[in-house]
């Protein structure tokens, strides 16, 4: 008897002792969702981020909702509104964070109920959408891997699903400050949604991460001077400042260097200011490869409507202790697909590097006749466009390194290895998935874009 009620008194110890260690805060966020107090020695607080971006292995994420908010978040995505959640990753929890669908005007088509495709709205039609997890808000300073924010973004016009990770790749690789990307799993509330591409957030992190002076700022989508050549005003550079937002911020890096395009009164005077604030060999790199892989919706493209012209999908970051202003590119799903054949009614540009049309003047082009003006005609770009020595030699290391047979073809087939079950996994749950033919025709299409590309 002794014995048995000294086995019970260690039985229960032990007991109490494991229930004191798995126990959560015991509080709940006013939404229902569980607050778990980190004690310090998980790995995604231990860990940097280049653990999320190995790209020798597929991830998976584990995103958990309560139920209303998950129906909250599928009554209309294009709210782009953050409802309380859970990541489980590794096998570690982190507790609350915050999750919303995003997108673009393009990410959303055939994704919500909305029949117009230009303001997309209504519920949410399509298995994946594009999610973001934010663990820093509020000013919490809580990281995950040394992360403020996941990117998770869905494919859906992507049927090769390669087009974010290969393109983003091919800047890095010629030295352009650009997001890393690999492949992820992504599950929400048990159910398996299928493959993402998982996309560095271009914000302190990235910068911190990028370059020896993180402290700059980041601008997102505003070109340094307007259409007709004048440099933009201080306060529209702040209203789309990314960081260093608290306090009094200023704008002066990018003001001047604005002023200074503005100012140049001769090709050699344009250049000279151009060399005093950029790297040269990393703008024109980023030129090279834009026009390789048919980045057709960047910020190469200025799109022209009654209101006059403008391009998208960029971020600018000044770095101080350098004193040179970086152009960083953003959102590829729709880059490759213009190079054999303009297959998109939206995107393709007409002109190829330093080519201008119609006298600068709007003209509509593509399947659509949607308006466009030459990226060349903006003083800027024109002014990069003088480097044409410089665009000869980048695109031959370009075309004879990463870009080559040897290079791009393997990394696609690496890839292609590493997604394939999960490919397979998401199209045998899901109506609108794609299927494994479908991916692998895919996969072999975007191998015959590249072919074609070396020898543009």
């Amino acid at each position: 008897m002794r014995i048995l009620s000294t086995l019970n008194i260690c039985l229960v110890i032990g007991l109490s002792i494991c229930l004191q260690s798995c126990k959560k805060d015991g509080s709940l966020t006013s939404s229902g969702v569980d607050i778990i107090a980190p004690t310090g020695d998980e790995k995604y607080l231990n860990l940097g981020s280049e653990h999320i971006f190995n790209g020798s292995q597929l991830h998976t994420f584990e995103i958990n909702l309560p139920k209303g908010a998950l129906a909250y978040l599928d009554a209309d995505p294009t709210r782009e509104e953050y409802v309380e959640g859970s990541l489980t990753f590794d096998g570690e929890t982190i507790s609350p964070v915050k999750i919303r669908y995003k997108g673009s005007v393009g990410a959303w088509v055939d994704g919500v109920s909305g029949e117009d495709l230009f303001n997309p709205s209504g519920r949410k039609t399509a298995t994946k959408l594009s999610v973001k997890v934010n663990f820093n808000w509020d000013g919490n300073g809580r990281k995950f891997y040394g992360l403020n924010k996941l990117q998770l973004h869905s494919q859906n016009n992507d049927p090769s699903q390669m087009r974010d990770r290969l393109g983003y790749w091919l800047y890095g690789q010629m030295g352009v400050p650009a997001p890393r990307s690999v492949h992820a799993r992504v599950v929400i509330n048990g159910e398996y949604y299928g493959v993402y591409a998982l996309i560095e957030q271009i914000d302190e992190a990235f910068v911190a991460h990028n370059f020896s002076d993180g402290s700059g700022n980041i601008y997102k989508e505003i070109w340094p001077i307007d259409e007709n050549g004048k440099a933009r005003e201080p306060c529209d550079f702040l209203r789309n400042l990314k960081t260093n937002t608290s306090g009094i911020p200023n704008a002066n890096m990018m003001t001047g260097f604005a002023e200074a395009i503005e100012s140049s009164d001769s090709e050699d005077n344009l250049k000279q200011q151009i060399e005093d604030y950029m790297n040269i060999d990393k703008i024109i790199a980023y030129a090279v490869v834009d026009y390789s892989i048919r980045n057709d919706d960047g910020a190469f493209h200025w799109y022209c409507d009654e209101t006059g012209c403008g391009n998208h999908n960029f971020y600018w970051y000044e770095e101080p202790a350098t004193g040179k202003i970086h152009l960083i590119p953003w959102d590829l799903d729709n880059a490759f697909e213009n190079i054999i054949k303009e297959a998109n009614p939206v995107t393709p540009i007409a002109d190829k590097w330093g080519e201008t049309t119609n006298g600068c003047g709007a003209f509509p082009y593509g399947d659509w006749d949607i308006y466009q003006k030459s990226a060349a005609c903006d003083k800027l770009i024109g002014g990069w466009a003088l480097y044409t020595d410089k665009f000869s030699e980048l695109k031959s290391n370009l075309i004879n390194g990463p870009f080559s047979f040897g290079e791009a073809n393997s990394k696609i087939d690496e890839w292609a290895d590493q997604i394939r079950n999960a490919t397979q996994e998401a199209s045998e749950l899901h109506s609108d998935a794609i299927s494994i033919e479908e991916w692998e025709s895919a996969i072999t299409n975007l191998k015959a874009q590249l072919a074609h590309a070396r020898i543009q």
